[in-house]
């Protein structure tokens, strides 16, 4: 209690984009529970120009920096608040936490647990009536008045065959509009007044009712199960399972509690362009398809990315998200709102790694060991960038399991040999790279090519394989990715588990490297991306190795984004590369000699890659698959592409069950199992060897 005096002061509030961060005054009233703010000081006296319940609030100190926190009411509205330092900020946060569990255990005691109520749904009226008017004597409770129905003593419900579940499918889709008429019907309240919407008997039945919805959704899921089971065994051969599915999507029921509508009409046509485009698991053609590099033409599509901003139009969203999460919750089956997507598959995430080729195949140009082991981690520092779009806070899509992305990049031979020349440190001089010759002395084209393949080989875990070459210069990388992603409040951390290896073929070299974490941080307010962990960079052959730190920001001070590494001779312990600055901005490189470098990254020439056209790649491909989703991101149709991901997800899903109904394992497409790895059916370092072996044999 003596922590419980009323405070006051001056604190920053976020606005929005256009206004910013405005000086407000703020009093934090203990006995009454409220936290308000004024323009001013000098208006206190006044009507406060805003006003949160504390009760049930959440405050929470934010990671972005040392002096801002949030407060999250038990309403879904916040304030993002920053003090002038980080004392001032545990000063503010403490008083209020205090007076928040005071409030909260307050409530608790004098509000026992609700006893079986009635709710009345029908008598409110259609969707679109404005507002419902009661007497001042109604209360929350009585303000809904149609029973619960009850079985007579002694009555025993019927036992539920097959064909009536076209019957209860029916009967769900009614509780769900009735569902959404009582959502509908509580927002349309006003917001002051003897019942409001944020009455807390209300916003616990709309909480109460989706969690009831989306627990019937289950059952009846269950229900669609033993029915597949049950006719199992007297399906003609060659025959599928037609799953029944609801109507109505009650993951994507919502969007800031306005119901979504989308006819069944639309639906149904949505489905069908679904099912033509995507054959079934049994007629796909498993064998690997070589794809002609002339085929591809220059990426013209520039799918910029725009800030999420602040958030508070989508907070309804995302909180309704957060309450269904726990701490450290693997979100691997989690579907998480459509519009923090990028509009690109995390297979096309990968590729864009590769946006400096050049610098990519200038390593194996390298003279020494050393050379070459520096010239890797040039390359692999400056892949984040692009690869990560800067620091924007939108995650790609999650592929399907036999997903496919195929893309090239062509540089000129001459560009190479000088940006060769260029990244080298004084102590190396640049191998100069002329045209091979081709056995009938024809000259091979005056470029060179990348060849870029990845698929998703597996659903759950979610993993995904992909394999790069430079034929002209005999060096590949081929890797595999298991993203973890979990929660951890108010940030989810992603971590890449797997391994990549560069070949070298022309050294006989091999480098085996590892990925950093990933971290959305903020995500209640703005939302901002940082990179994390420790990766290494390993040559067994000429024992170099390279150790690469991502460092997150701390907690008080420090920069974003900030990057150190060192290069180092494992025989001699001597350290012949030294690297700082941040992955998406300016790096330093200083050398054994003495010298220094410095890349700017913004200013870093980007290879567009080469992608065949539509009309020509393969129903899995990852254009071609999300190209509905994509295309409703960029008209800014938010509830479009959110059915158009949720088809395909639902497809997923279902084709999922009837492989493990029918004991039918999934095939890959271009990578193999090897291991606890996965590996391109077709390696460089295969072929390489090879033709070394049928020329010995000619000789």
């Amino acid at each position: 209690s003596d922590h419980m005096e009323n405070i006051y002061g001056y604190l920053m509030k976020y606005t929005n984009l256009v206004t910013g961060w405005q000086y407000r005054f703020f009093v934090l009233n203990n006995d009454a529970g409220l936290l308000e703010y004024f323009v001013n000081e000098q208006s206190r006296h006044l009507k406060p120009r805003g006003t949160l319940q504390l009760a049930g609030a959440v405050i929470s100190p934010s990671d972005e920096d040392s002096h801002t926190f949030t407060v999250n009411a038990a309403s879904g509205e916040q304030y993002k608040l920053r003090a002038t330092d980080a004392k001032e900020r545990q000063h503010w946060v403490s008083r209020l936490q205090i007076c928040t569990q005071h409030h909260t255990e307050a409530i608790g005691k004098n509000n026992p647990p609700l006893k079986s109520r009635s709710f009345s749904l029908a008598s409110q009226g259609s969707a679109n009536s404005p507002g419902v008017q009661r007497r001042p004597s109604q209360n929350a409770v009585s303000f809904f008045n149609v029973g619960h129905h009850r079985l007579p003593a002694g009555k025993r419900v019927p036992i539920m065959q097959p064909d009536h579940l076209v019957d209860v499918r029916e009967m769900m889709s009614q509780a769900e509009g009735q569902q959404r008429d009582l959502i509908r019907s509580i927002e349309c309240l006003p917001a002051s007044g003897h019942l409001t919407s944020l009455d807390q008997d209300l916003l616990m039945l709309k909480a109460t009712s989706m969690a009831t919805m989306n627990c019937l959704n289950d059952c009846f899921h269950i229900l669609q199960l033993q029915h597949a089971s049950q006719q199992k065994g007297s399906l003609p051969a060659g025959t599928t399972i037609s799953w029944l599915e609801p109507k109505i999507s009650l993951a994507n029921h919502f969007k800031n509690g306005a119901a979504q509508n989308f006819p069944a009409e639309i639906n149904k046509a949505a489905s069908v362009r679904e099912e033509q485009s995507i054959a079934e698991p049994c007629q796909l053609t498993r064998e690997p398809e070589e794809i002609n590099p002339d085929e591809e033409l220059e990426d013209i599509c520039d799918d910029k990315e725009d800030d999420l901003g602040a958030v508070e139009e989508q907070r309804s969203v995302i909180l309704h998200l957060l309450s269904q999460l726990k701490l450290g919750m693997d979100l691997t089956r989690v579907v998480l709102p459509t519009f923090i997507l990028e509009k690109r598959s995390l297979l096309e995430m990968y590729a864009d790694f590769m946006s400096h080729p050049d610098l990519f195949v200038a390593i194996t140009a390298g003279g020494t060991a050393e050379e070459r082991m520096i010239r890797f981690v040039e390359y692999y520092l400056t892949s984040f960038h692009e690869g990560r779009k800067g620091a924007i806070a939108k995650k790609p899509y999650n592929p399907i399991i036999g997903e496919t992305f195929h893309c090239s990049w062509r540089m000129p031979r001459g560009h190479v040999a000088a940006e060769a020349g260029a990244n080298c440190s004084a102590h190396s001089p640049a191998e100069q790279v002329t045209p091979p010759k081709e056995a009938g002395g024809q000259a091979e084209p005056d470029y060179y090519t990348v060849k870029f393949v990845a698929e998703q080989v597996s659903h759950h875990p979610p993993v995904s394989g992909f394999y790069a070459e430079c034929v002209e210069r005999k060096m590949c990388v081929n890797a595999h990715v298991w993203t973890k992603s979990k929660f951890l409040g108010m940030s989810i951390g992603v971590t890449m588990v797997g391994e990549g290896v560069l070949h070298l073929l022309e050294h006989g070299e091999e480098y085996t490297f590892s990925l950093p974490c990933a971290y959305a941080r903020s995500i209640l307010t703005v939302p901002w991306v940082e990179l994390g962990g420790k990766v290494n960079i390993n040559c067994a052959r000429t024992g170099y190795s390279a150790s690469i730190n991502f460092h997150t920001k701390p907690f008080y001070g420090g920069k974003l984004h900030r990057v150190t590494g060192e290069v180092k001779q494992n025989l001699t312990n001597t350290v012949v590369c030294r690297v700082q600055g941040e992955w998406n901005s300016v790096l330093e490189f200083t050398y054994s000699n003495g010298e220094t470098k410095y890349v700017d990254l913004t200013k870093l020439s980007v290879t567009r890659k080469r992608v065949r056209p539509l009309e020509k790649q393969g129903p899995f491909e990852s254009r071609r698959l999300w190209q509905h989703v994509t295309e409703s991101l960029r008209d800014g149709d938010i509830d479009k592409a959110t059915e158009h991901k949720r088809a395909l997800e639902e497809r997923q899903r279902n084709e999922e069950r009837l492989r493990a109904e029918t004991e039918t394992p999934w095939c890959t497409k271009y990578f193999l199992k090897d291991g606890d790895g996965w590996v391109y059916h077709k390696p460089l370092w295969k072929t390489v060897s090879a033709a070394q072996t049928q020329q010995t044999d000619s000789n």
